[in-house]
């Protein structure tokens, strides 16, 4: 088993470093899928009739299930994994290119809530996807992927000879310190004609982009036996690789009875209401149209939704040795110590009595122990996918992760044998014991 558990982690390292952005990180889900029997739809086109292994893309969120072994009634219920492909970092600017001083930089804008302090002195890359004039794609405009694995660009800090105070609680104004550099000429090319360079087209045909920064250190081992992960962007990609790699397992042994199906949103860090995110119609439509391409009509949907249970997973806090006191004393979440069961009263999180069953049947038969989260209740807690999916299907939701430190930094720490036992309490989900 330990074997495994450190194949699993050593996969999620190269998933990660392949995924600098939730496009990579939908590219790298569909290859991977694809390479599995998976076949690509569009919305836009009639989808098939006929049992197969079918994902889906909407931006930078991805759906795929597989209806090969499902038995034939179109309101067979459905098995859901629920994630989210985007992380907190730095965004480009639609009119990014200022000089100062004789330094060369590129303007941002903050995505979500990162730590922003862990952002400084670091050198990043870039990545995203860039939309280009082309007359042979529909409306005129064609998305490129693009990717610099170079360090672009860095966030220097102030000396702290010029601010004595910066080690007593460093406040950084987002506006005006954040503006990272990438040369020192007074003269640099304007950030549409770099891309332009990239991508081979000329500078006038560059029309818009959704580009980011990210960490260039990459993912690996960490610790005196390996036994952690340090990784940057674990806070999804972590559950995207799990979830991956639970449908992947799922489909050689499904379940008849149910539809393995995974769903990964773009824009949860930034509250998920956008076309793409986990209040969007992307969901429901997925489902819907499931089961219309097997006879099914609106009843059977609605048939179909009182027996799924959907898995809303998250990356979740484990217990900080440093900070021990902003935890819930009777609920103390261990690295390598197993997924975590999330709940929370005041309904940030979807977890009630049914669904917490269902996932802790999940860990059983995984073999897997089951840790439970909960904020200390003098503390806020923060929130998921679960909530919006619970609301728009009505059907049975858990909120569950895989415990992590340093949430939200350029940089996050995981247990090494965490992915692995992640991928099984998943993989179990999907494809629930039929003995």
């Amino acid at each position: 088993m330990a074997a495994d558990i450190d194949a699993h982690a050593r996969d999620l390292c190269t998933f990660i470093d392949a995924s600098p952005s939730p496009y990579h990180a939908v590219a790298e889900v569909t290859r991977r899928l694809v390479a599995a029997g998976f076949n690509p739809i569009e919305e836009r086109d009639a989808w098939p009739g006929e049992p197969g292994r079918y994902v889906v893309r909407r931006g930078g969120s991805v759906a795929a299930w597989s209806t090969e072994h499902a038995v034939a009634d179109p309101a067979t219920p459905f098995r859901v994994v629920g994630g989210h492909t985007d992380s907190p970092n730095l965004r480009i600017s639609p009119l990014p290119d200022r000089a100062s001083h004789g330094w060369d930089q590129l303007v941002v804008e903050v995505y979500g809530g990162p730590l922003l302090n862990s952002w400084l002195d670091r050198d990043l890359g870039i990545s995203g996807r860039v939309a280009v004039r082309d007359t042979d794609s529909p409306g005129g405009v064609a998305e490129r992927l693009v990717r610099v694995d170079e360090a672009v660009l860095r966030v220097p800090q102030l000396a702290i000879h010029l601010d004595r105070d910066a080690n007593s609680g460093l406040a950084l104004n987002p506006q005006t310190h954040l503006t990272p550099i990438w040369g020192a000429t007074g003269a640099a090319p304007s950030f549409a004609a770099y891309l332009a360079g990239l991508l081979g087209t000329a500078e006038r045909d560059v029309l818009a982009w959704d580009v980011m920064t990210h960490d260039l250190t990459p993912s690996g081992p960490l610790g005196r036996e390996s036994d952690l992960l340090a990784a940057p962007r674990l806070d999804n990609l972590g559950t995207a690789f799990a979830g991956t790699t639970a449908l992947l397992a799922a489909v050689e042994d499904a379940d008849p009875t149910h539809i393995p199906l995974l769903v990964l949103f773009d824009h949860e860090e930034i509250g998920s209401t956008t076309s793409s995110g986990g209040d969007s119609t992307f969901l429901p439509s997925v489902l819907e149209r499931v089961v219309a391409t097997r006879g099914g009509d609106r009843q059977d949907y609605h048939r179909a939704l009182a027996d799924t249970l959907v898995i809303s997973a998250d990356m979740a806090h484990a217990t900080h040795p440093n900070y021990v006191e902003k935890h819930e004393p009777g609920h103390r979440i261990a690295i390598n110590g197993g997924p975590v069961l999330k709940v929370n009263t005041k309904g940030r999180y979807a977890s009630e009595a049914p669904g917490s069953a269902a996932f802790a049947l999940a860990c059983e038969q995984a073999g897997v122990p089951m840790q439970v989260f909960r904020s200390r209740g003098d503390m806020p807690c923060g929130s998921t996918i679960g909530p919006m999916s619970a609301a728009l299907t009505g059907a049975t939701t858990v909120d569950v992760g895989s415990p992590m430190l340093s949430m939200h930094s350029a940089r996050e720490l995981t247990g090494a044998r965490d992915p692995g036992m992640y991928v099984a309490a998943l993989t179990a989900t999907l494809a629930p014991s039929r003995h």
